[in-house]
Parts: C-alpha cells; sequence; structure tokens
C-alpha cells in the first residue's frame, strides 16, 4: 500500500504529465499547422485547426468544474484525459482537414478537463502553507511547456511526420492516467445532487454563440472577408449570446442545485478575482500575439528569430510564477497582484512606445519587464478562487477561474485584431504616397525592394498602430489593477485556518 506522502508525490506527477500535455498542445500545433494544411489540402480552413479547439475547451471548462464537484474530481479528470488521448490518436491519423477539425473538436472536449480539475485536486491534496508552492510549480511547468512547444512542434514535423505531434501524447497520457488512478482515493458524502441541465445547456448555447462570433471575426481579420462586428451572423450570434446569457441567469436563480451558484460571485476573491484574470488575460495575450508581429515587421529580424522572440517573456514568467506561489502562504492576495499588474503595466507602456528605432536589445528588456508582472497573477488568482469556498464547491470555483481567463484572451485577440486592422486602413488611405498595405513589411523579398522613404513610412505606420494596441493593453490592465485592489485583505493561511 502507498503511504500518504507516496499518494500525494504520484498524484502531482500524474498531474504535471497532464499539464505538458495541455499546455504543450496549445503551442506545438502552430509551427506544424502549415505542413498539415499543405498535406491535408486545408489551406482554406487553416484557422479552425486552432479556433475549434479553444471554442470546445472553454466551454467545457465550467461544465467539467461543476461535474467535478457533483461526482469527484478523479472520476471527471480521467473522463477528461481518455477524450484527449482518443481525440490525440484521431488527429494524428485524420486523412482530410474536414476529419481533422471533428478530431480537435473531441481533443479540446478533453483539454478541458485537464487544467482546471489539475488545479482543483491540488487544493485537495495539499494543505493552505504547501497548496501555493505547487501552484507556482504547475505555472512554472505551463510556462515552459509552452515555450518549447513551437521549437518541438516544428522539428517533430519536420523529422517524424505531423502525426506523431499528437501521437506522442500517448505514453505520456496513458502514464498520466495510471498514476491519478492509482494514487488518487475520494470519498464521497453520498448526498444526491441533481444536475440543471436547463442551466447547463443555456449556458453552453450562451457560450458557444458569443466565442463562435468572436472566432469568425479573429479568423477574418486582414483577409478582407465580410465578417465583421457589424456584419448581420456576428450581430444575431452576440445577440442570441447575450439572451442566453440573461436566460441562464434567471435559471439559477431557480434552480435547486445551480449549474454555476451565483452566490460564488457574491464572494469578493472570486467576483473581483475574475474580472481581473479577465482583463489581464485580454491584454496578456495582445501582447503575445503582437510582440512577434512588432519585431518582424518594424525591426526586421527574421521570421524565424521573430518566433523565439517571446523566449524572454516566458523565462521571466517563470521566475515570478515561482516566487509567487511561496508568497502565498506568506502575504494576502492583493499584496502580490497590485505589484504585479502595475509591473506588468510598465512593460506595456514601454512596448506601447516601441518604434522602428527600437533595438532588438529594447525590446527584449520590455518583454522582461512585462514577464515578470505576469508571472504571479494566474496562480495567485486561481489559488484565490480555490480556497475561498469549500471543496464541495472548490471544481466550479476553479474552472470559473480559468474561464473567465480563457474568454478575456479571446475576446482580447478579436478586439485588438479590429482595432489594429481599422488603425492600419485608416492610416494607408491617408497616406500622402498613396495605399501601400503594411503587411509587405512581413514578406522578405518584398520589403528587401523598398526604397528607403517608403519603408520608413510603412515601419512608421505599422509601430504606429501597433503602439495603439499595446496602450489600450496598458488601459485594461489597469482595470484587472483595480479590481485586484477590491479583493481586500483575504490571504490563503488566515482564512483556512478559521476554517479549521
Amino acid at each position: 500500500m502507498l503511504n500518504e506522502s507516496r499518494k500525494a508525490l504520484f498524484i502531482t506527477i500524474g498531474l504535471i504529465l497532464g499539464l505538458i500535455m495541455s499546455s504543450l498542445d496549445q503551442t506545438i500545433v502552430s509551427s506544424a499547422m502549415p505542413t498539415i494544411v499543405n498535406q491535408l489540402d486545408g489551406m482554406t480552413l487553416y484557422s479552425w485547426g486552432f479556433s475549434i479547439y479553444m471554442l470546445v475547451s472553454t466551454t467545457a471548462m465550467p461544465i467539467y468544474g461543476k461535474l467535478a464537484d457533483l461526482f469527484g474530481r478523479k472520476k471527471v479528470y480521467l473522463i477528461g484525459l481518455t477524450l484527449f488521448l482518443i481525440g490525440s490518436v484521431l488527429c494524428g491519423v485524420a486523412g482530410s482537414m474536414e476529419q481533422f477539425i471533428v478530431y480537435r473538436a473531441i481533443h479540446g472536449l478533453g483539454a478541458g478537463a485537464l487544467m482546471p480539475i489539475a488545479f482543483t485536486i491540488i487544493g485537495d491534496v495539499y494543505p493552505p502553507e504547501k497548496r501555493g508552492k505547487f501552484m507556482g510549480l504547475f505555472g512554472t511547468v505551463f510556462a515552459v511547456s509552452s515555450l518549447l512547444g513551437p521549437t518541438l512542434g516544428g522539428a517533430i514535423a519536420e523529422h517524424w511526420g505531423w502525426g506523431w505531434i499528437f501521437l506522442i501524447n500517448l505514453p505520456l497520457g496513458i502514464a498520466a492516467f495510471l498514476f491519478i488512478y492509482v494514487s488518487l482515493r475520494e470519498s464521497r458524502n453520498g448526498e444526491n445532487r441533481s444536475i440543471d441541465w436547463l442551466g447547463a445547456a443555456s449556458f453552453t448555447g450562451a457560450i458557444v454563440s458569443i466565442l463562435l462570433a468572436l472566432i469568425l471575426i479573429g479568423n477574418d481579420q486582414g483577409s478582407r472577408s465580410h465578417y465583421s462586428w457589424d456584419s448581420s451572423i456576428i450581430l444575431i450570434l452576440l445577440g442570441a449570446g447575450s439572451m442566453l446569457l440573461i436566460f441562464f441567469s434567471w435559471i439559477e436563480t431557480k434552480a435547486k442545485d445551480p449549474f454555476i451558484p451565483l452566490r460564488l460571485f457574491k464572494i469578493r476573491v472570486i467576483a473581483y478575482g475574475n474580472i481581473a484574470g479577465f482583463f489581464m488575460s485580454a491584454a496578456m495575450f495582445g501582447a503575445i500575439v503582437y510582440i512577434p508581429l512588432f519585431v518582424q515587421g518594424v525591426i526586421g529580424v527574421n521570421p524565424t528569430l521573430a518566433g523565439f522572440i517571446l523566449t524572454p517573456l516566458l523565462l521571466s514568467v517563470v521566475v515570478t510564477t515561482t516566487i509567487g506561489g511561496r508568497l502565498l502562504a506568506k502575504v494576502s492576495y492583493r499584496a502580490i497582484l497590485v505589484p504585479s499588474l502595475l509591473l506588468m503595466g510598465v512593460g506595456f507602456y514601454f512596448l506601447s512606445r516601441m518604434n522602428a528605432d527600437t533595438s532588438e536589445i529594447e525590446a527584449i528588456a520590455y518583454m522582461v519587464v512585462t514577464g515578470l508582472g505576469m508571472g504571479a497573477v494566474y496562480p495567485t488568482l486561481g489559488t484565490a478562487a480555490q480556497s475561498a469556498v469549500d471543496i464541495a464547491d472548490r471544481g466550479t470555483a476553479t474552472s470559473s477561474s480559468q474561464f473567465f481567463r480563457s474568454i478575456g484572451g479571446t475576446i482580447g485577440v478579436s478586439v485588438f485584431g479590429s482595432i489594429l486592422a481599422i488603425r492600419m486602413d485608416i492610416q494607408s488611405a491617408g497616406a500622402s504616397g498613396g495605399f501601400v498595405d503594411q503587411r509587405l513589411l512581413l514578406d522578405a523579398e518584398t520589403r528587401g525592394a523598398l526604397t528607403g522613404a517608403v519603408l520608413s513610412d510603412l515601419q512608421s505606420r505599422l509601430s504606429e498602430s501597433l503602439g495603439l494596441v499595446f496602450e489600450i493593453g496598458m488601459i485594461l490592465i489597469v482595470f484587472a489593477c483595480i479590481a485586484c485592489l477590491m479583493i481586500g485583505n483575504a490571504r490563503l493561511v488566515q482564512r483556512n485556518r478559521k476554517e479549521a
């Protein structure tokens, strides 16, 4: 028989393996997608390889959280892990782009369970004084895996074939399954809790409608298609999503055992923490998406280097993720979150001031500042949410925290993409030399053929457009910081000592 410390170790190893797969999958596919769509003859469906995964996994997060509270973390986590592995195998052997997209949906359905329930299990297994440390460890694993993903994806696709990007999940996933299956033991109280099917259906419909609208807008940036913010299909989807959210809110006030108990959002740490996570994620994804565009289009680095340019940011995230996890047992959540977000805001200020004269070293320094601010925010928000409730609601609280961050990132990328496209079009239309598309800066051959004056003008216009994106990101960080100030003096150990 395994003793308790050995069980905890095995559970942690199993969860880390699951987290590695989940975090790698978000980045490893990106560098292999050109190869995948080329071999499957699916260029017109390129973006859906990412979008369907994001749509399904984000929608599934709070559903898994509730199911974990109802039926146990172990059972729901292993179901999610199994679906993830089935999706991995199917993606690896897909014979057409249409099949690949369907299989990515299955893949995403499983992925929606891995991260939120992993953090919930950590909250169950470890006492408060150790919980922050392991949250920091998980955040570090996530950052490092995300950093390695693009490089691994390109190398595997080139040397083994793109299918192995997905099939390589099998040994990791089987090992994770066995570690969790053997080591995790749960005692259920036997209470017969009903499932709020109407609440679950209305919530799912609302989120799918809203996310699909955002994805359609995001997919069409730069393609000049008809899916703009005022397109009829977009307005219909957003309207339907809004109406379903209103209906869902009403249903939850009437349900005996609501799908997402609205009383949780009366807890300051959860309510304001979710608001902070939403705005912080919107800004963060703006940085991750548009920093490579700046260094390639404005500074003029080659595409290969642009793919690695986020390395300093992600490495600095690792540093403060670890530090923040250790501080959780010593200071209040607010004492970690507010300074972190202020530092992140300073980083965004510097990013917004970049121009064609900015050197690569300066850009790296600004990314380091931004990453140091980002690192401690996520583990702190996740720990705060799960520690604010008792064990019966821990899965719902933890998954809702991750859900709001995911939604924030999705909305951030779509809104920033629209702002950037509009700004670039306005600048190009008003240029004295006539319309010249700033996207020409991203093509090495075309860029080399541009005259000095034209090149300088395009660099200036693109840097101004991206500067606006970073300025708006800075404003979003201010909103996140204000939300964190409203959290109060709540802290990890104090609350749990009172409960004890």
